[in-house]
């Protein structure tokens, strides 16, 4: 009897398990301590699944005590692999190339340096064979993003860097972003604010007419950084109120962490929505990059508001040697309509 009743305790905390690591929105949990972890690894954690069921059917299969509720086990297991599978499939695995440019397309690459890393030549590199108009840079500095301006003006892709660091100890707590002068004059809009540990600009055109453009860098949901996390994905939200966005970065959230903060149906953050979940590429992992981008966190991202249409995604992964432990987005948009 009290066999049953420990195997019945088992299944029903197994099923919680499969929900909440499976689909912790049900329970308004993805931000959650541990959850919030765990759930950025949705590849791995289905891989992890896989194991464990083929691992439950050899010892059902060798032990006839174990096996009813093995093959249950087994059963539960296999609904966590398929869920997260139906999920990541859902968000797709595209992001290998970009089409053609049109006239009024607009480039994005967004790319977390880590201090400047892979150095100004490599990051100019990408951005000029991207053919880039807005270069997001977290955790790069004023120096170097200076440097990469340099050579892609010279290169005949005139741009003009901007740079907020929260103090000089370190390279982590700067933010760049680069700014084509086909779009104009910009300037910072100190008005609205910033995300607390690690900064994020606000630039918004001298004309009046064109993007605001936000180059995003929220803090790591680390414990003791978690209510900051939660509190700079807040902000995010805030800072695409409507009209005519463009918010690129390293948001330290895979789209998971980023359910509930959208401010109608079918936006991701505010009224900006994920350009590579639009573009069926939103699985494919750009952190760490000593993992294969199948089974990495999703957490950088470009996000639009409508009036931007999504052209195409690529998720950089020649460039995994390079420095950082980030790969590069690239996004190309046009004009909706």
């Amino acid at each position: 009897m009290f066999r049953r009743l420990l195997a019945a305790l088992l299944l029903i905390l197994g099923a919680a398990a499969v929900l909440l690591f499976g689909w912790p929105q049900l329970f308004s949990l993805q931000r959650a301590p541990g959850i919030a972890q765990l759930v950025s690894f949705r590849a791995a954690g289905a891989a992890g699944g896989a194991v464990i069921l083929l691992l439950l059917l050899v010892i059902s299969a060798a032990n006839p005590r174990f096996r009813r509720l093995g093959l249950s086990l087994c059963a539960l297991a296999l609904v966590f692999v398929l869920l997260n599978a139906a999920v990541l499939s859902s968000r797709g695995f595209g992001g290998g190339t970009l089409p053609a440019r049109a006239g009024a397309d607009v480039t994005v690459v967004s790319w977390n340096t880590l201090g400047g890393a892979p150095g100004a030549a490599v990051i100019a590199k990408l951005a000029i064979e991207s053919d880039a108009d807005i270069v997001s840079l977290p955790e790069t500095t004023e120096q170097t993003a200076t440097a990469v301006a340099v050579l892609m003006t010279a290169a005949g892709l005139p741009m003009v860097a901007h740079t907020v660091a929260h103090g000089q100890i370190s390279k982590s707590r700067s933010t760049s972003v680069l700014i084509s002068t086909a779009l104009g004059a910009y300037h910072l809009d100190e008005s609205a604010g910033s995300t607390g540990t690690l900064p994020s600009l606000v630039m918004v055109p001298d004309s009046g007419t064109g993007p605001t453009i936000v180059a995003a860098h929220p803090v790591a949901p680390q414990p003791i950084e978690l209510e900051n996390w939660k509190s700079d994905l807040r902000w995010l939200a805030g800072a695409c109120p409507g009209g005519n966005v463009i918010l690129a970065g390293d948001f330290n959230s895979t789209l998971d962490h980023l359910a509930g903060l959208g401010a109608a149906p079918g936006t991701t953050v505010g009224a900006c929505t994920d350009a590579a979940l639009r573009a069926h590429a939103a699985a494919v992992g750009t952190w760490p990059t000593v993992a294969p981008a199948l089974l990495g966190a999703p957490i950088d991202h470009v996000m639009t508001t409508a009036n931007w249409a999504v052209v195409g995604v690529r998720v950089v992964e020649n460039l995994d040697r390079a420095g950082s432990d980030h790969r590069p987005i690239v996004v190309r948009l046009r004009p909706a309509g």
